[in-house]
């Protein structure tokens, strides 16, 4: 189905920079990235998380390196996945160093930990050696002594001010391919800095509500804080922070830009919450339906509503509808018209064969 014309969104042209195969900023598709919790020194781990990443999606992927034998890891993981590796580094600046040279394409750097100037100008000149790009990632919970003294809390200038220092630092050892957080836990703040920081700047920003929970508090926090922006037409990579399987936070990070018409990834089930007028177990349908579909790639929509209160101005809106009408009266409908009814027992399974196939002519 077409996108409707109000839910197109203007979005900010920043700088574009590469990181590995993957381009960040400017024109292209706003990229989607989550972080492994195995240890990275335990490799054949790590590589089975970030290749179920790739799987899930993910463009890029993060790798903490807190010591020298994740440093070594990193090398073997790098080249076993196909997604370009950003390593987490923080405060010993020789872990950056040594990721640049085992094959990571971004140094993710939070500048109030990572030591003196001099540290830091070390750190550019392996990403300029090695081809890697930066993330300045300024965190309201690790903000610099002197900011910190000046703000007497985490505050949105607080942030900026962090940000903007090492931009700066960056620019005069001319280096530019780098993009930019300001995270917080606080939504309030977070959305604050980010927009403050994207008039100021036109470098790439990378989204984020850090900390943000479990899977469904985190997922609301992360909806509603990156949502706003994104609404904006600020962001350029996201990432969904959860305490969860980090699967999941790819797929949070999907649903939030499919949600806004920004980018479709897989399958988007519209349903309706059930009440006493379904003519069909509505949330046992689509539970399975998320299951049976879930290895679908290719963006399509599918309305499953219980009755025909809502259920033919939904249809009518996706590739594949379906509306309650009682056992044997169940109508479906493809690209928004009525096509054929359905008994309420052999939902799933032509449901499914209705998506598989249609996403196959889409293919081709």
């Amino acid at each position: 189905m077409e996108v409707r014309p109000h839910r197109v969104i203007k979005r900010k042209k920043t700088k574009k920079i590469k990181v590995g195969n993957v381009y960040v900023g400017g024109d292209s598709p706003i990229s989607v990235q989550s972080m492994t919790n195995t240890l990275t020194t335990d490799y054949k781990a790590t590589i089975k998380q970030i290749e179920s990443l790739e799987d899930a999606g993910a463009d890029i992927v993060r790798v903490s390196c807190p010591d020298v034998e994740s440093t070594k890891a990193l090398k073997i993981i790098t080249k076993e996945v196909k997604v370009p590796i950003v390593a987490d580094i923080h405060f010993h600046y020789k872990r950056a160093i040594e990721s640049a040279i085992s094959g990571a394409k971004c140094l993710r750097v939070n500048p109030g930990n990572i030591g003196s100037h001099e540290r830091v100008k070390e750190v550019i000149k392996a990403a300029k050696d090695f081809d890697c790009a930066i993330r300045i990632g300024v965190n309201a919970g690790s903000l610099e002594k002197n900011i910190l003294e000046k703000y007497k809390e985490p505050c949105p200038e607080a942030l900026i001010e962090s940000a903007t220092h090492h931009i700066k630092l960056l620019e005069d050892n001319d280096f530019f391919n780098f993009k930019i957080s300001v995270k917080s836990s606080d939504v309030f703040l977070a959305v604050k800095a980010y927009e403050g920081l994207s008039k100021l700047y036109n470098y790439p920003l990378h989204l984020g509500i850090t900390e943000a929970g479990g899977l469904l508090t985190g997922s609301i926090k992360s909806s509603i804080g990156m949502g706003k922006l994104l609404m904006q037409g600020i962001g350029d990579t996201i990432r969904v922070s959860l305490s969860a399987d980090p699967v999941e936070e790819v797929k949070a990070g999907f649903e939030i830009l499919s949600a806004l018409g920004i980018r479709s990834r897989g399958v988007q089930i519209i349903s309706c919450p059930s009440c006493a007028r379904q003519a069909f177990p509505v949330i046992d349908t689509v539970k399975i339906l998320e299951d049976r579909l879930s290895h679908i790639k290719k963006p399509l929509t599918l309305s499953i509503i219980g009755c025909v209160v809502n259920g033919p101005g939904e249809a009518s809106q996706t590739d594949i509808g379906l509306t309650g009408g009682g056992d044997g009266n169940n109508l479906f409908y493809l690209s928004g018209i009525p096509h054929h009814k359905v008994a309420s027992n052999d939902i799933i399974e032509k449901v499914v064969e209705l998506v598989e196939s249609k996403a196959k002519e889409k293919v081709n």
